[in-house]
């Protein structure tokens, strides 16, 4: 199973590690799009849930198609991970490939489930109607630990469309965010615009807090360490996955399940 460490992947692999002790595989991707902090949570949950997990290294940030950063980045970067699934399983003997994708998120705009589709992966919370909040209602009921954890996507999700994606770019990001972190911010995002503009989102009610004279300035010095050259403050807060709305948002993607034999991996 595809296994980032979040709240989805690990209730489905928490599923799978009831259902098959031993034949339950957890692997997650590892590049430059990942942030050190959420592989090292993908290695604490699957230690939790006692599940056997692999890291692989993907190049995905290789690909011209996942540099150029469009709207379809996800689906080059859903199609790597994919073929190194299928790779595993064909070695390991698996028969299925599936994905932490719940009900919520085929009414985004979602270009890795398609991916996710052509390569037969099963997407067993969405097929049932399982959504986000299920999700953790799921995770709270079998005590795993990452139950109320904020959403991480990837570092490049931050990064917004038409600005190509370099590994220093995904490094500022990562840089500007574990600062944000630390200083007790949660949830929060640092999107990269062109020219190397930092937007900050976190929520409305720490905005106070975060614009105190004596943090603000630490910020900005921070980020301009990091590499940004300007750094703002989105006073809409916190929003997930909002540069989605700088693209047409193409209508959801079904997830009809696949009935015919799949290799595995996860």
């Amino acid at each position: 199973m595809a296994f980032s460490g979040g709240v989805d992947s690990a209730v489905v692999a928490a599923a799978a590690v009831r259902a098959l002790p031993h034949s339950a595989l957890a692997v997650t991707a590892v590049s430059a799009s990942l942030s050190a902090s959420q592989r090292q949570a993908a290695r604490d949950v699957a230690l939790q849930l006692g599940i056997e997990h692999l890291e692989v290294v993907t190049d995905e940030t290789a690909r011209p198609e996942y540099i150029r950063n469009d709207k379809r980045r996800c689906f080059f970067c859903k199609q790597t991970l994919y073929q190194h699934l299928h790779a595993i399983a064909a070695e390991r003997g698996f028969d299925v490939i599936v994905s932490g994708t719940n009900a919520d998120d085929t009414n985004d705009y979602r270009p890795g489930i398609e991916a996710g589709q052509a390569a037969r992966v099963r997407t067993p919370l969405a097929d049932l109607g399982i959504d986000k909040a299920t999700v953790r209602r799921l995770a709270k009921f079998w005590d795993v630990s990452v139950w109320d954890a904020p959403a991480s996507p990837c570092l490049s999700s931050r990064i917004a469309y038409g600005v190509e994606v370099t590994a220093a770019r995904l490094r500022m990001v990562e840089t500007a965010e574990a600062f944000l972190a630390a200083q007790g911010f949660s949830p929060l995002r640092v999107r990269l615009h062109a020219g190397e503009l930092a937007r900050i989102e976190v929520t409305r009610e720490a905005l106070p807090r975060l614009l105190d004279t004596a943090l603000w300035d630490a910020t900005v010095a921070a980020f301009r360490a990091a590499g940004f050259r300007f750094v703002t403050l989105d006073l809409e807060g916190f929003r997930s996955g909002n540069l989605n709305t700088l693209v047409s948002i193409q209508p959801p993607v079904s997830t009809t399940p696949h009935h015919d034999r799949q290799e595995n991996s996860e």
